[in-house]
């Protein structure tokens, strides 16, 4: 199939499934918001706390699904079944563990987090149910990743769109009819992501998808070394959005609750958008991942330069739409504060200038993921929320105040597109060699076949 047809098809479930993953974090904000600015910035400290739960589902995720991937283009499905449920039980474990971990440090953790002392007990609420739900939260980021990388895009939007729609209305039944404030908006989180991940698990074992199994877990270095190989970038990224989450919710708290609850809020509006151009990536991994395992390179070239083209044109209407209706889109969430509308409006603004940019940042992490190049991605994913974005939250604050939290993440973005372009051509043009030889020899042999047998 050509690639642009097959990653269209691959994508638009899983952009469905990213949209709606959003509206999924975004319901929480929505409805909190109408309990007060504290109440908001307690959900959006917390939003670090779900980078963090997320980064270790992704590392497995994305380690195992592009592994089995690999495994697939090679025609070994029984150890792809092994990796398949190494991923899978081995994120339950670490969820379970980390749930412990969380329940007995909470106080500690929210303050860590960025909690402030009239935030505190929103906060403590809110993280102290979302806390019960972490092990099948990181298994589901598994379950849908492998279902992505096998092909089944379409198994992985059914399970994350009905947990999102249950979120949203259990949100408003939670929080208001039953008065559980923040508590509630967190166990409607934590109810609708268990039922994604039973309809995720039940989904893995349609059609021709890998049965998730006990007997097939593996737990050997052998497996994880793989695993890690290729999962250790998302982990750097979502690790370090995590910790630079963790420094912004403390550099915004000097500035009162209404800048952590902006600051929150346009990070949750700049994930929605951001989740199309993630969609399109997600779409072309498993293209990427599978012919690059079969030597088909010309294919993994036209798939990441159309992935570029058009994200790039989709995130430049959508950087106009959100540059000229940023206070209208700050306004959803906190329409009663206008201290919270003029502050995001004009971090939004700025961080909408440099969206397009995203589109080849985000395309280049993902063609060097999964080809193998793990310290060039590794690189690109700690440059935007490690290597550029905390030394700047660091310091700018401290010289022009305010206006240093709002731009700091604008700065970031210009200093990782810079970063990777150079690191990106160097893998296109690599890839461009390994075609270029593939055909050689393909000729070649095609001309021995030809000649007389007494020539060869």
């Amino acid at each position: 199939m050509p690639v642009s047809r097959l990653i269209t098809e691959l994508s638009i479930p899983t952009i469905i499934s990213m949209l709606i993953g959003s509206v999924y974090n975004m319901a929480d904000t929505y409805f909190v918001g109408r309990l007060g600015t504290s109440a908001t910035g307690g959900v959006g400290v917390s939003f670090a706390l779900m980078a963090v739960i997320q980064a270790i589902g992704f590392t497995l995720g994305m380690g195992s699904g592009n592994y089995v991937s690999r495994l697939l283009g090679q025609k070994d499905n029984e150890m792809a079944s092994h990796v398949a449920a190494t991923g899978f039980y081995t994120a339950l474990i670490i969820g379970a563990l980390f749930s412990v971990a969380g329940l007995v440090f909470l106080r500690p953790l929210a303050l860590m987090l960025g909690a402030t002392q009239t935030i505190l007990p929103y906060a403590e609420s809110y993280i102290r149910i979302l806390l019960l739900g972490v092990p099948f939260m990181m298994a589901s980021y598994v379950l849908n990743t492998l279902l992505r990388f096998q092909g089944s895009a379409m198994y992985g939007m059914l399970g994350i769109s009905a947990g999102a729609l249950l979120n949203i209305g259990l949100d408003p039944l939670f929080i208001f009819t039953f008065k559980m404030g923040t508590a509630g908006a967190a166990l409607a989180t934590v109810i609708s992501q268990f039922v994604s991940f039973c309809i995720l698990l039940w989904c893995c074992t349609r059609g021709s998808n890998i049965k998730i199994m006990p007997r097939n877990f593996m737990p050997k270095w052998s497996v994880y070394k793989e695993i890690l190989y290729t999962g250790m970038p998302s982990f750097y990224r979502q690790g370090l959005a995590s910790i630079s989450m963790i420094i912004l919710n403390h550099s915004a708290g000097v500035y009162g609750d209404a800048a952590i609850a902006a600051i929150s809020i346009v990070n949750r509006a700049f994930f929605f958008a951001f989740s199309i151009v993630l969609g399109f990536g997600q779409g072309f991994q498993p293209v990427c991942g599978f012919n690059y395992g079969a030597g088909k390179y010309d294919r993994v070239l036209q798939a990441f330069w159309f992935c570029v083209k058009l994200g790039t044109a989709v995130l430049i209407v959508l950087s106009v739409l959100g540059f000229l209706f940023a206070p209208q889109i700050v306004a959803i969430f906190r329409r009663d504060d206008p201290e919270v509308i003029q502050i995001g409006a004009l971090a939004l603004r700025l961080q909408s200038t440099v969206f397009p940019l995203q589109a080849w940042i985000v395309m280049c992490n993902m063609l060097m993921q999964n080809i193998g190049k793990s310290f060039k991605a590794s690189l690109i994913a700690i440059a935007r929320q490690g290597l550029f974005f905390i030394p700047v939250i660091l310091v700018l604050p401290g010289i022009i105040g305010l206006l240093g939290v709002q731009i700091s993440q604008t700065i970031s973005d210009i200093c990782t597109f810079i970063l990777a372009l150079p690191l990106g051509r160097s893998v296109v043009m690599e890839l461009k060699s390994m075609k270029n030889r593939e055909h050689t020899t393909v000729d070649v042999s095609v001309e021995a076949r030809t000649m007389p047998e007494e020539t060869i």
